[in-house]
């Protein structure tokens, strides 16, 4: 991400207190001007109430927020450049889609013709302008994300806040959703903060993403940094599968570590700040980033037995018990390219890491 870009907002030392309760613990971090930006974590981290706090609709406790420059935290809802799409639709069942979307329009004192015409050029966008007649109910729950969506861009904010708002939709539906909302915001050029629990939908959508548990920023990124790259064992356990393993790390030469696992098994990755020898920490290693064979192929080969294979679909992800050590999980594309190779349960067999897999984590 360059320096030199925009600023949309700027939350600077940020805290949210509820009488004893912390519920942000000094939050600083900058979102970029047309950029997708992600708040990801488990229920309960602060990401809501940190988007809430953006909104207006939290005070904050300590600390400023900053959009475009302006200083905003004092400012109520209403005066804020931004809108808000909820988990909850809140579409006014008594009312066509045409409305619906111009109905803030007119509150903001636009003529009710100016309201109709933004609300048209707001729906063709979101490709429902066939059913501007149309009640909600009539609409599937796909489409009512959509209303919700036009509505809260027909005014044109600066900056759009999106609370879960894929929750409610099945699997396929919050898939096409998801590919959806990154075009709208890239046609529109509006600055997206989107907030989720689930990882997979950070990952897809987001240009960078900040990891948050229990009102801290864990690590704040591009999704591959995140996931190929994590900083610590929470962020490693929570983005994706990964294998956690405890090791020690024997020496550090040349911005190589030596570690040992269980059992005497030796790795070498790449070192890390904070990280140095005879220090006792977890390496995470990707299971996509493993794969099997007859014998061992270089130095680093685990030995194990084949406890079980799990067939997902595009994967299938093969449980092994190492010798004398952890278990290991490996995911083997469901694919006949690369370097697949199935072992039945029972089986011995070795796993060997591609070059750069086993990362160092800071716990």
């Amino acid at each position: 991400m360059k320096a030199d870009r925009t600023i949309a907002i700027d939350v600077c030392n940020a805290v949210k207190r509820y009488g004893d309760f912390t519920a942000l613990k000094t939050i600083s971090l900058s979102i970029y001007d047309n950029e997708f930006f992600t708040l990801l974590g488990p229920s309960g981290c602060g990401k809501t109430t940190l988007l809430r706090m953006i909104a207006g609709f939290e005070d904050v406790t300590e600390g400023e927020i900053f959009l475009y420059g302006d200083e905003i935290e004092t400012l109520p809802p209403h005066q804020r450049p931004v809108n808000t799409v909820f988990q909850n639709y809140a579409l006014f069942p008594h009312m066509t889609i045409l409305d619906n979307v111009g109905f803030g329009l007119e509150m903001r004192g636009k003529s009710k013709s100016e309201a109709r015409q933004r609300a048209g050029e707001m729906l063709e966008l979101v490709q429902l302008s066939q059913f501007a007649a149309r009640k909600p109910s009539q609409l599937s729950g796909g489409q009512q994300q959509r209303v919700a969506l036009a509505r809260a861009l027909a005014p044109q904010p600066k900056v759009l806040l999106l609370d879960e708002p894929l929750s409610a939709l099945d699997l396929k539906l919050r898939k096409a959703m998801q590919l959806e909302l990154k075009h709208l915001q890239r046609e529109t050029g509006i600055t997206f903060i989107f907030v989720t629990h689930d990882q997979e939908e950070a990952l897809t959508m987001s240009d960078r993403i900040a990891v948050m548990s229990a009102g801290e920023l864990q690590q704040l990124g591009a999704p591959t940094d995140i996931y190929e790259r994590p900083r610590n064992m929470f962020v490693a356990d929570f983005i994706g599968e990964t294998n956690l393993l405890e090791v020690s790390v024997d020496q550090i030469t040349d911005g190589r570590a030596i570690c040992h696992l269980g059992g005497g098994h030796e790795l070498t990755c790449n070192a890390v700040e904070g990280v140095g020898a005879g220090s006792r920490v977890h390496m995470s290693i990707r299971p996509e980033r493993l794969y099997m064979s007859g014998e061992p192929e270089k130095d680093g080969s685990l030995h194990g037995r084949v406890k079980e294979n799990i067939f997902v679909g595009t994967d299938i992800s093969t449980i092994v018990a190492l010798d004398e050590g952890p278990d290991f999980i490996v995911r083997t594309s469901n694919s006949d390219r690369g370097n697949k190779r199935i072992f039945e349960p029972g089986a011995d067999m070795f796993v060997n890491m591609e070059l750069g897999a086993a990362r160092l984590l800071v716990d």
